[in-house]
């Protein structure tokens, strides 16, 4: 009987043998997502300095939050999550990652690792990107952890909800789309139950501050940037976790609702 092999080496192996795959469309379409808003960004810089004029020292802050931040970040995760282990429980081919006995829960992660790591590269690539076009480079440090941290949690996040609903890019979309931009007129708490808050207090700098005659506002809290950093990694870590948990509890190799879940 063949011995089950340790979660650590499933993980290993199985991201391994992934990797090829964010090497293909999908793959590039999360590089294009990053280097679009910072490519365009460069090319209107250029011109500019090239026709002699100043260029906006408020335009590097502006893409990084709302392109980056806001945007991007949140699609990168609806593109690249369904991508892993919810691809593989439609498309009915799970069962081959098990013909050798191993812990399914170890799947996500493995499947994710690839992922975060291509995204990542790219994020830290289109941060340095901005500095070209006049970042503050007191906040580089910041912000390339911002995106890094951010990454890891919301691709997490969208792995889990791709589990545990059918329609988890929807009930993704609605939580980064309307959730997060609604939540900073709310209290303290809710503030901080958002990646946007945490993603801020991490980079230094806020995309725009809220105004005293705005409904239900609120003044804007700001977390230490170190527990920052450590929510939004531990947050992650948990959402891998439940991923696992949940894979572990699903049918494999069934047809119909019961195979997605």
């Amino acid at each position: 009987m063949t011995a089950a092999p340790s979660p650590l080496t499933t993980i290993r192996a199985t991201a391994r043998g992934y990797m090829p795959r964010v090497l293909q469309g999908r793959g590039w379409v999360l590089a294009a997502l990053v280097m679009a808003p910072v490519g365009l960004s460069l090319l209107i810089f250029t011109i500019s300095r090239m026709r002699g004029l100043d260029a906006n020292p408020g335009e590097a802050l502006r893409i990084f939050h709302e392109g980056l931040v806001k945007m991007m970040l949140p699609i990168m995760a609806l593109v690249a999550a369904p991508a892993g282990i919810r691809e593989d429980l439609e498309q009915r081919t799970l069962p081959l990652l098990l013909v050798r006995p191993a812990p399914a829960w170890a799947l996500p992660l493995g499947k994710g690792l690839p992922w975060f790591a291509w995204g990542a590269a790219w994020l830290i690539l289109g941060a340095l990107g901005l500095q070209l076009v006049g970042g503050d480079p007191a906040l580089l440090p910041g912000r390339i952890l911002a995106l890094v941290s951010a990454w890891w949690g919301e691709l997490a996040l969208m792995t889990l909800v791709g589990l545990v609903f059918k329609r988890g890019t929807l009930w993704g979309a609605l939580y980064f789309f309307l959730w997060e931009p609604l939540v900073r007129i709310f209290p303290p708490f809710l503030q901080r139950l958002t990646f946007t808050h945490h993603i801020e207090s991490l980079a230094g700098s806020r995309a725009a501050q809220v105004q005293a005659n705005q409904l239900l506002a609120q003044e804007q809290v700001t977390t230490h940037p170190a527990l920052a950093l450590l929510a939004l990694l531990a947050f992650g870590a948990l959402c891998w976790a439940l991923a696992g948990w949940k894979l572990q509890r699903t049918p494999i190799g069934l047809a119909g609702s019961e195979a997605e879940g």
